[in-house]
């Protein structure tokens, strides 16, 4: 049976279900004007809240080493700081976050791998539905929608 591709048209059209993947869209940040790296630092855990301050811009690039492959590779410092220390953190992803907050953390501890709902639920704790509800809704929180 071959696979069905819906047209680009009518993916929008398409409510998500619980098994469709999410992830940052960082160009939506850039078209609603918004500062991405101000949303960064907040998620920042203490330590690098006070070594950084306002000296790590968003945009500011790093060198990094793939420990698996070898491969350097420029990255977006912020972001590293967040998926390979921050998130290590015991309290990073709690259950006094905001709902989110904790899928946010959880796309930047994963290095913006897509998830699903499903997936989300696991590693926060929430239900999935509700995530779902939350997420595939109309509005857009911190530029997590659905994969395209």
């Amino acid at each position: 049976m071959a696979e069905m591709t819906i047209p680009a048209a009518l993916r929008k059209l398409v409510r998500p279900t619980i098994d469709t993947p999410f992830h940052i869209d960082y160009d939506w940040w850039e078209r609603e004007g918004l500062d991405i790296g101000v949303e960064l630092r907040s998620h920042l855990c203490q330590e690098h809240r006070e070594a950084f301050g306002r000296e790590l811009a968003a945009e500011e690039e790093i060198d990094w080493i793939d420990q698996r492959t070898g491969e350097v590779r420029r990255v977006n410092g912020l972001q590293h700081v967040l998926s390979t220390h921050c998130s290590k953190q015991p309290d990073y992803i709690r259950d006094s976050l905001p709902l989110i907050d904790a899928v946010f953390r959880v796309f930047l501890a994963q290095g913006n791998r897509p998830m699903t709902p499903q997936e989300l639920g696991g590693i926060t704790g929430r239900y999935p539905e509700r995530i779902l509800r939350t997420l595939g809704g109309r509005r857009v929180y911190k530029g997590i929608r659905p994969v395209r």
